[in-house]
């Protein structure tokens, strides 16, 4: 009796030996794949930041913040250049705020009776800004020069404009 009760524990332990085998093998079987297609993911996003990478070194090529020419120009006559790049923006923004039908810097007048408005800017360097505005229903883009006097007021100038067929 004693040796049947021995074998029956034997044959379970073998049983439950190759279960834990199997179920390991399986476990790890199935982590080298995981690891082979990381490393395969991984390749794919190096190549995807190499490309976004060329694309931001494209496109930072007009920016002020990336022009160093630019930048030293404001530094020689002893402008805080952040400062002063916040307070061009907020001044080309504060043209929005108008009276009557006429944008005091867009060329063009609103046809579906809405004020027309600046969207965006990008600051090129120290003289020029791209802007667009759009009334809802048109829209269009312009180049604006900039200039600070000799009191440090900002003048804006249109000096081409683009509205894009509807």
């Amino acid at each position: 009796m004693k040796n049947r009760i021995f074998m029956y524990l034997f044959i379970f332990s073998v049983l439950l030996l190759l279960f834990n085998y199997i179920n390991s093998k399986k476990i790890f079987d199935d982590s080298n794949v995981r690891v082979a297609n990381s490393k395969e993911q991984v390749v794919k996003y190096r190549d995807s930041i190499l490309t976004l990478k060329d694309d931001i070194n494209s496109l930072s090529q007009f920016s002020f913040d990336y022009n160093e020419y630019s930048y030293d120009y404001f530094l020689k006559q002893g402008y805080d250049v952040e400062k002063l790049m916040i307070t061009v923006k907020d001044a080309l923004y504060a043209q929005n705020e108008y009276e009557g039908d006429q944008h005091p810097l867009v060329p063009y007048a609103s046809t579906t009776g809405k004020k027309i408005l600046i969207n965006s800017i990008r600051v090129l360097n120290h003289k020029w800004i791209i802007a667009d505005f759009t009334d809802g229903q048109l829209w269009g883009e312009m180049l604006v020069v900039y200039s600070l006097n000799d009191k440090g007021e900002l003048n804006f100038r249109v000096s081409e404009s683009l509205l894009n067929p509807m």
